[in-house]
């Protein structure tokens, strides 16, 4: 059996917007003003290659099927290798490689993703799948990636959780320019 990953770039004040600057945020690409640090950035790299797939998203998914399949290097060649799921009632076709769209109820379709799973299934981005997670207590890990900056607007992270949701650190350090990682498990 598989874990779901949360795995997220986060200001102080919890907003996940835009962190690359792909999109039409007006503080879009806010993480690459702040060092994360050699530490930092081999903490994204061993959390991609311990990745055994992704869950994403439709608008993650899009962002990402259309900038990584051009990316070179071996960050870029685990996710376009890996398995992909996306999330979406919309779309028709996941044209990106080892893509699967996942229709109907989300919580019995992200079980039965967890169940046939045998490693860590990653979730990047996808701030409505990851409240929804959330909410269904489909969490098992929490990686925080948290930047010292306030932004005062943008979608945040734990918008409509519908009631508290406890959680244990398990682990934290800081990185480059006080970039803290927080690590947390669902407390059950």
């Amino acid at each position: 059996m598989g874990r779901i990953v949360v795995t997220e770039f986060v200001s102080l004040d919890g907003v996940m917007e835009d962190p690359g600057g792909a999109e039409d945020y007006r503080h879009g690409g806010w993480t690459f003003e702040i060092e994360r640090g050699q530490d930092g950035d081999a903490f994204k790299l061993d959390e991609t290659f311990a990745a055994e797939a992704l869950l994403l998203g439709r608008r993650t998914y899009e962002g990402f099927a259309a900038a990584w399949p051009e990316r070179e290097g071996e960050f870029a060649d685990k996710f376009n290798s890996m398995p992909k799921y996306v999330v979406s009632s919309t779309l028709e076709a996941a044209e990106w490689n080892n893509s699967t769209i996942l229709k109907g109820d989300l919580a019995s379709e992200v079980a039965k993703l967890r169940d046939s799973a045998s490693g860590d299934v990653y979730v990047h981005g996808s701030a409505q799948l990851v409240q929804a997670l959330v909410e269904d207590d489909l969490v098992d890990e929490l990686r925080l990636m948290v930047f010292p900056v306030v932004l005062g607007s943008g979608k945040r992270l734990f918008d409509g959780t519908s009631d508290k949701k406890a959680l244990r650190l398990t682990d934290s350090k800081t990185v480059g320019e006080g970039v803290m990682i927080l690590i947390y498990e669902p407390v059950r």
